[in-house]
């Protein structure tokens, strides 16, 4: 597998991002290994709280909630996925699939023997967190659910898959102001659709335009400089290109098996689990019942929406959020 590394120099200077990098090495599945990133912050024996971002961010995502969370006595880990931050990224756009990213986060979890975790995730983060939680179950004492999902394609019949592929063949890569409308309007339940041709076909591809859109264009030079920096060019965005369309949202695809097996585990899943949706993204909205119904620890949960903020809570309610998280973790002691 051929890998490249984001040059250090593109992460000097952040803004409200003095972490220093920590590595941990990773079984790639192919013979070879991977580097992977994580900011650790907070007491080194402080309980663990294990933050996945999502596509196309990095662990900067968090920057505005590792300070509460560390300041009330939780150790912070937020990883950055193979192809995203600082971590390795494959420069075959088919290295990137829905199995490897699983391996490759479980085998993280693994090597640094994380136990008693507290799993906070978003967007993609949910989809492979959700799944090591189901490999592993032991090793995860509490979930917060936010903007995230693990789709299965449940109530979709499997003949519906050759039309569904029709359409979404039909479907034009735009930019992404058209893109983004079309995904809050989502005709014909097509609006996910625009988003994966957007990532998989667009020239430009900018991450910071993807999260100054759900951010309603708030976003400052330094955090575009931030969100921008681990992708200099073409080469390193084959993750951020690749994730959406590995989304299970068709009934043929190849995902669909494993998660509906990680469903099961979560139907049996009675730690504490909480969901934490805002109220203004059109990517998961609605997907909080779903957990909240099947998974047990959900159950008497305190859940909240968090107003005004758009698929990428952390940026928009980042503080908003870790106070949630941190009254959640106290509510529910270890």
């Amino acid at each position: 597998m051929e890998i490249i590394r984001t040059p250090d120099e593109r992460f000097a200077d952040l803004e409200d991002y003095p972490y220093p990098p920590s590595y941990v090495t990773v079984d790639a599945g192919d013979g070879g290994q991977l580097r992977m990133h994580y900011v650790d912050a907070g007491p080194p024996q402080g309980e663990v709280i294990l933050c996945l971002h999502g596509q196309p961010t990095w662990s900067y995502l968090y920057r505005k909630m590792i300070p509460i969370l560390t300041q009330a006595g939780y150790r912070v880990l937020a990883p950055d996925l193979v192809g995203f931050g600082r971590s390795d990224k494959p420069v075959a756009p088919e290295s990137y699939t829905y199995a490897n990213h699983v391996y490759w986060l479980g085998g993280l979890v693994r090597a640094l023997d994380l136990r008693a975790i507290t799993l906070v995730c978003q967007d993609w983060g949910g989809l492979i967190g959700l799944r090591v939680l189901a490999e592993m179950p032991d090793r995860f004492a509490r979930v917060v659910a936010a903007n995230t999902g693990l789709p299965d394609a449940r109530g979709i019949p499997d003949e519906m898959a050759p039309a569904m592929r029709a359409l979404f063949a039909s479907i034009p890569a735009l930019p992404v102001a058209q893109m983004g409308q079309k995904l809050r309007e989502n005709e014909h339940g097509a609006g996910f659709m625009y988003w994966i041709k957007y990532c998989a076909e667009d020239p430009e591809l900018r991450i910071s335009d993807v999260v100054n859109l759900s951010a309603g264009g708030a976003l400052s030079e330094a955090q575009i400089r931030a969100y921008d920096a681990p992708f200099p060019g073409e080469p390193y965005k084959q993750g951020a290109r690749r994730f959406p369309s590995l989304v299970p949202i068709f009934p043929d695809d190849p995902a669909i098996a494993a998660n509906r097996a990680a469903w099961k585990v979560l139907e049996g899943f009675e730690r504490p689990f909480l969901t934490a949706f805002s109220d203004m993204d059109p990517v998961t909205a609605g997907a909080h019942v779903r957990f909240q119904e099947s998974v047990p620890g959900a159950r008497g949960q305190r859940h909240v929406t968090i107003e005004g903020a758009g698929h990428f809570l952390q940026e928009d309610a980042g503080e908003r959020l870790a106070r949630v998280i941190v009254q959640f973790c106290r509510d529910n002691p270890l």
